[in-house]
């Protein structure tokens, strides 16, 4: 049944499929649907040349696997030229925590004891590292990951 309406609607049924992987496209944005909406109108404009001089070559496996191929070169081909055309960004501590605390200063809110303590920093209590200080002393954030904070006195 799937194959005789295939059969029936030929190259466009291709040209259909692009246009509905395009609008998922603008759905669930991500610009993997694009290449695989690109690569399917394609191979549609293909079949309906094809089509139109009777082909026996382009049959439905032919098509699939000209579908496959070029969504992955598509696919592979737009990702490379997208990494290579990214820009600096205006924001680059956007995703980066410990990269905006850096500099900050606070108190301690528990002492830090054999390198150890907390310090409360808006509603966050971060684990810190640093040299023994009591509590209440005040300390600049001078680096860390995502499970400490590197401190020294201020």
């Amino acid at each position: 049944m799937i194959l005789d309406l295939l059969h029936e609607f030929g190259g466009w049924s291709w040209i259909i499929l692009g246009l509905i992987l395009l609008g998922l496209e603008i759905l669930a944005p991500g610009i993997f649907f694009l290449w695989l909406g690109a690569a399917a109108l394609v191979v549609g404009a293909i079949s309906l040349v094809v089509w139109g001089l009777g082909a026996e070559l382009w049959v439905w496996q032919v098509q699939v696997l000209a579908f496959l191929i070029l969504s992955v070169v598509l696919a592979y081909s737009g990702r490379s030229w997208l990494s290579r055309n990214e820009g600096p960004s205006d924001e680059p501590l956007l995703n980066d925590r410990v990269g905006q605390l850096v500099g900050q200063t606070a108190t301690l809110e528990q002492p830090i004891v054999n390198g150890v303590g907390h310090v409360r920093l808006g509603d966050t209590l971060w684990r810190v590292k640093g040299p023994d200080m009591p509590a209440g002393t005040k300390v600049r954030i001078s680096g860390g990951n995502s499970d400490r904070l590197d401190v020294e006195g201020v």
